[in-house]
């Protein structure tokens, strides 16, 4: 039994076109706020006035896919990414940038795009360049204050009023587009709720999951979050006299024990997120 599946794309207008000209014979009434409706086999599509096309029913992803790694050719356009929240060691970087269609070149011109599909060297030379013609907002989270924020806030929430941050910084350097994008890690509902009480709220979000390949900002942003991560890893290996492992795995394990045994587990919250399960396991032995 085929499991029904909803996919969201921000298609711009050449991309709408061509979808609707290759199953138009499936037109349908429009619903409120719609453009137009497609009722194609095992999937609805429907291009809404926002910009938004969704595509609902088991064959979803079918009718989807060819558009979903297609760069997103609408400009100007906001993207934001965050890196190091899955490594042990290592600050959590979250980046957001702004991206005209000049801007475009640019970051095309440096390679740019998913840093976790790109070289490391590649993403230091890229970076330099990115950072020196965009506007951007970069916000570094340090392990001593991950830990002391996430004591009381899940991992989730920290991310998510990182990203509002980045975009209120983003917003006193430009005027933000329509188009704001971040590659999504929680339910917009719940994105919106972890920033219950921040004194400054940026609405009107698209999220898209592996939106780095898909929006040219996005991946820029990821482009320059990963080289903060970097830059701070080198700091850390020049100041502890060690190598500090990124990741989660056995490795990451090896620079833990090699650290408390050199400055002891009292000192671990320096360099390391305290409530990943490496801490647990180095701490036992």
């Amino acid at each position: 039994m085929n499991t029904r599946t909803t996919i969201t794309l921000n298609l711009n207008r050449d991309q709408s076109e061509k979808l609707y000209q290759a199953f138009f014979e499936c037109a349908r009434t429009a619903p409120p706020y719609a453009e137009w409706s497609l009722k194609c086999e095992n999937c609805t599509i429907t291009r809404y006035l926002s910009g938004k096309t969704v595509f609902q029913g088991p064959d979803a992803e079918v009718y989807a896919s060819p558009f979903m790694n297609e760069t997103t050719g609408e400009f100007p356009q906001a993207g934001s990414d965050e890196v190091g929240t899955g490594d042990y060691f290592g600050p959590v970087c979250v980046c957001a940038v702004y991206c005209s269609e000049k801007d475009a070149d640019i970051i095309r011109s440096t390679g740019a795009h998913d840093c976790k599909q790109m070289k490391d060297s590649d993403v230091r030379e890229a970076a330099v360049v990115l950072m020196e013609k965009l506007t951007h907002s970069l916000l570094i989270v340090e392990d001593p204050l991950y830990n002391k924020v996430h004591a009381d806030t899940n991992l989730n929430a920290i991310k998510a009023k990182l990203h509002n941050q980045a975009y209120v910084n983003l917003k006193k350097k430009v005027q933000l587009p329509g188009l704001i994008v971040i590659d999504q890690f929680t339910p917009e509902k719940s994105y919106y709720r972890y920033l219950t009480g921040e004194k400054e709220i940026i609405r009107g979000i698209h999220f898209e999951t592996k939106a780095e390949d898909k929006y040219l900002s996005v991946g820029a942003a990821s482009v320059i979050a990963r080289y903060a991560f970097l830059r701070v890893m080198d700091a850390m290996d020049e100041k502890y006299g060690m190598h500090f492992s990124f990741g989660s795995g056995a490795s990451a394990d090896e620079s833990a024990r090699l650290f408390v045994q050199k400055y002891g587990a009292d000192r671990l919250g320096e360099v390391a997120k305290l409530h990943f399960k490496n801490t647990e396991k180095i701490l036992q032995k």
